[in-house]
C-alpha cells in the first residue's frame, strides 16, 4: 500500500461486535490495544492492562476478523524485561489470533523488535508519545520537538526498521518531524496527532465513533454511536415501562 501512495486505515477493536463492523467496513488493521484499559475497562491509563485482558480481547477479535491484519499491543509490563520476556508474551498473542504485536519505545527495543522477527512474529513499533511511559514523559506531552528531539525520532524509526518492524506508529508528534520520520522511514508510518503526511491513520474507535463527548484534539469524530446507543437504550426503557415491547409478534405459541 506504501509503494502504491495509498493510505493504511487502522481503528482500535476490543471485542467480536465491533470488529466484525469495521472489518466489514474496510479497515485495513485492527489494533487490540491496551487503550481497552481507558475505552472498556475502566482503568485511568494503559498501565494496569494484563497480558490476561490483551489475550482475551485480542482471541475475540481475531475471531471476528475475515480480512484485516489483527495487531495486539504488549502491554505494560510484559516486554521490559528484555527478548525473552517479550516473546513469551507475543507468543501467547499470537496464539490467540494476532497476525502481529506492537510495542513502544526507540532503539533500547531494536533486540527485542529482533528477536521477535527472527522467531516469525511480526513486530509493529510506537514512538513518540508512547502511553506506557506517560510517567516518566511528565504526562500527556508532544514527543519530537526541537531539532535534536527530531533526529533522535530519526534515528529511532530506522534502527527500529532495520531490526524488522514492518511499520510504526507516531503518537503525538509535531506534523513537520512526523513528514521527515516519514520520508525517511524504512517502513510505513501511521499517525495518531502527527498530521496527514504519514502513511496512514489510527484512531481509538470509540474517538472516532462518538461514543463520548470529550475526545483528544488529535481525534475527530465520524459518527455519533454514543448518542444513538443512548437513544436506543432510552426507547427500550420507555417501551418496557409502557408495556408496548414485548409485543404479540414477540412471544412464542404455546
Amino acid at each position: 500500500m506504501r509503494e502504491r501512495g495509498e493510505k493504511i486505515v487502522m481503528l482500535t477493536a476490543y471485542d467480536a461486535v465491533t470488529a466484525r463492523i469495521l472489518d466489514v467496513a474496510g479497515t485495513d488493521v485492527l489494533l487490540v490495544g491496551d487503550s481497552i484499559g481507558n475505552v472498556s475497562l475502566g482503568y485511568d491509563s494503559t498501565l494496569p492492562v494484563t497480558l490476561d485482558e490483551m489475550v482475551v480481547a485480542t482471541r475475540s477479535v481475531a475471531r471476528a476478523t475475515e480480512r484485516a491484519l489483527v495487531v495486539a499491543d504488549l502491554p505494560f509490563g510484559t516486554y521490559e524485561a528484555g527478548p525473552e520476556q517479550a516473546l513469551a508474551s507475543a507468543v501467547r498473542l499470537v496464539k490467540v489470533g494476532a497476525n502481529a504485536v506492537k510495542l513502544e519505545g526507540g532503539r533500547t527495543r531494536a533486540q527485542t523488535v529482533q528477536a521477535l522477527t527472527d522467531a516469525g512474529i511480526p513486530v509493529m513499533a510506537h514512538v513518540g508519545f508512547t502511553p506506557q511511559s506517560v510517567n516518566a514523559l511528565g504526562g500527556f506531552r508532544v514527543q519530537g520537538r526541537g531539532e535534536k528531539a527530531a533526529d533522535r525520532m530519526v534515528a529511532d524509526v530506522q534502527a527500529l526498521g532495520e531490526a524488522g518492524a514492518f511499520a510504526v506508529v507516531l503518537e503525538m508528534v509535531p506534523e513537520p518531524v512526523a513528514a521527515r520520520v516519514t520520508e525517511l522511514s524504512p517502513m510505513p508510518t501511521i499517525g495518531i496527532g502527527a498530521g496527514g503526511r504519514c502513511d496512514g491513520q489510527v484512531l481509538v474507535w470509540s474517538d472516532m465513533a462518538g461514543m463520548t463527548q470529550w475526545t483528544p484534539r488529535f481525534a475527530a469524530q465520524f459518527g455519533q454511536v454514543g448518542t444513538a446507543l443512548s437513544q436506543a437504550a432510552g426507547a427500550f426503557a420507555q417501551a418496557v415501562r409502557s408495556g408496548s415491547f414485548p409485543a404479540p409478534e414477540h412471544w412464542f405459541d404455546a
